[in-house]
């Protein structure tokens, strides 16, 4: 509680935070709490402001901390040099003075924006009553808080049995296990071009990069494919009737069933609402409903992976909202608690009375301050009208980048998505099949990754995903009506420079 924080001597305090927490939330946590009276003064020898902390972030400095990069493993990328060392709201900024704009959000992740003031109160209250009440010990209030919270924002009222856990990959582990366990069968139909994640049963089901999982076989085997609705896995074009790309993929399905995983050896079916990595292509609602039947007649399970398409940013709380589907298993993370890693398994009371108790768990699963952050992150999204402005800026959003299009009609090939999660694709004449691509054509290289560089060097943060020649927009969900505008501005400019190179 705040009153009780003021008891806690003022080095105590801050010695506990900035050993539980990273620096940059603890200064602003500080800050926070610091204008209600109620946490240790900004004196305290743990804490720095914000003049202080940019101060420490010299030239020198940074570099002297670069020099332990190379110390990070190989195995990750990033698309900027350099150190965040802070960020509000639609921007973050850098160790070397740069402000960025971004597009980004963490990967879908900080969806109110950088250091929401509610959501970081949240946490640093709740990092002054308990940190880590181990799941397998007792309950602790933020977690039951939180289902309370997120029961009544359900797709479906039968989802009603929760499991939270860190890592959206973690989460779709445990819906695999779940899934298994309560039909007794070891099969699982993913989708082409999905990603669920780079741990082994995610990266099982996973199939929008080989990148993911290129030297790490034998995979999980049980694993099957079938393509998702969108024009390039059917080798056709943008302007294909969507019944038609439904119609052959569930074909597909029916002949995976007869031919390759019997019904009764296939115990779910796993698919994004929106697919992620494999180019930002929201499922149609005839194919969900498709897949929703042949579940029913042969008692697989749905599992739908919200990870990145949940909590607004596709206009609705979940995007599987837009077919009025009723997924047996839903998959949660990433926008659930704003930076802070959560993610939740939800599906029915009736499949989790099934398990035995200790067959989930994990050590840090549903932890007490992310919970928390959560909770806040819920009632932020209420009180602030998130779903309105998420789609009052997607219409803007999508209006600058049809304009971009119709600029450059032989470079632009498709700009699509739903809410806040919308993508750009270029031509190309090295994508993946190209010689056998109706769509193929002979432009720029690598125009995705080259206007994405150019974004950055203009001051917007910016990422791009798929096999093929795509620009994600996953923007903060409130963002302004400007800075939106801001964003699309840089894009256009970046999108002339690429083209004007060849």
């Amino acid at each position: 509680m705040l009153h009780s924080m003021t008891r806690v001597s003022h080095h105590t305090a801050s010695g506990l935070l900035s050993a539980t927490w990273p620096l940059m939330f603890v200064t602003r946590s500080a800050r926070l709490c610091q204008k209600s009276n109620s946490f240790f003064p900004l004196r305290s020898a743990h804490v720095v402001s914000s003049r202080g902390r940019r101060n420490m972030a010299t030239s020198s400095d940074a570099s002297s901390l670069l020099e332990y990069g190379r110390n990070v493993t190989n195995g990750l990328g990033r698309i900027t040099e350099g150190i965040i060392t802070s960020g509000k709201g639609s921007y973050v900024e850098y160790a070397d003075g740069r402000k960025m704009l971004d597009f980004t959000t963490g990967i879908g992740v900080t969806g109110l924006g950088h250091c929401h003031p509610k959501v970081s109160k949240a946490a640093a209250d709740q990092c002054m009553n308990i940190v880590h009440a181990q799941c397998s010990i007792a309950f602790h209030e933020p977690y039951l808080k939180l289902i309370k919270k997120l029961l009544p924002i359900m797709p479906d009222p039968s989802l009603d049995s929760f499991f939270f856990w860190n890592s959206g990959s973690e989460s779709v582990e445990a819906a695999l296990k779940l899934a298994r366990t309560v039909t007794g069968r070891q099969n699982i139909i993913c989708m082409q071009g999905a990603y669920h994640g780079r741990t082994f049963g995610a990266m099982a089901v996973t199939r929008s990069k080989t990148i993911y999982s290129k030297g790490f076989a034998p995979l999980m085997p049980g694993v099957f494919t079938i393509p998702f609705p969108f024009w390039h896995q059917l080798g056709q074009t943008p302007d294909t009737p969507e019944s038609a790309l439904v119609s052959q993929c569930l074909y597909q399905l029916d002949l995976l069933l007869t031919q390759q995983t019997a019904p009764s050896d296939t115990a779910a079916i796993i698919v994004e609402p929106v697919l992620g990595e494999g180019g930002y292509v929201p499922a149609p609602a005839a194919f969900l409903e498709g897949l929703r039947a042949v579940c029913d007649k042969h008692g697989i399970l749905l599992i739908a992976d919200e990870v990145q398409s949940g909590f607004s940013r596709t206009g609705k709380f979940f995007a599987i909202e837009y077919s009025g589907v009723r997924p047996d298993i839903m998959i949660i993370a990433k926008g659930l608690a704003n930076g802070f890693p959560l993610s939740g398994v939800i599906t029915r009371k009736e499949l989790t009375n099934k398990l035995t108790p200790g067959s989930m768990g994990g050590t840090y699963a549903g932890n007490a301050v992310a919970c928390a952050a959560a909770c806040a992150v819920v009632d932020a999204m209420h009180e602030e009208n998130i779903l309105e402005n998420v789609n009052a800026r997607s219409t803007e959003l999508f209006k600058a980048l049809h304009a971009i299009k119709a600029e450059h009609p032989k470079h632009i090939l498709d700009v699509r998505g739903q809410g806040l999660m919308v993508a750009v694709e270029f031509a190309s004449s090295a994508s993946p099949g190209a010689e056998h691509d109706a769509v193929a054509a002979q432009v720029g290289s690598a125009m995705a990754s080259r206007v994405a560089k150019k974004c950055i060097e203009r001051g917007m943060l910016i990422l791009t995903t798929s096999v093929y020649e795509v620009v994600r927009f996953i923007p903060p969900l409130n963002i302004s009506a400007a800075d939106l505008a801001k964003g699309t501005e840089i894009f256009r400019e970046a999108v002339k420079e690429v083209i004007r190179e060849g």
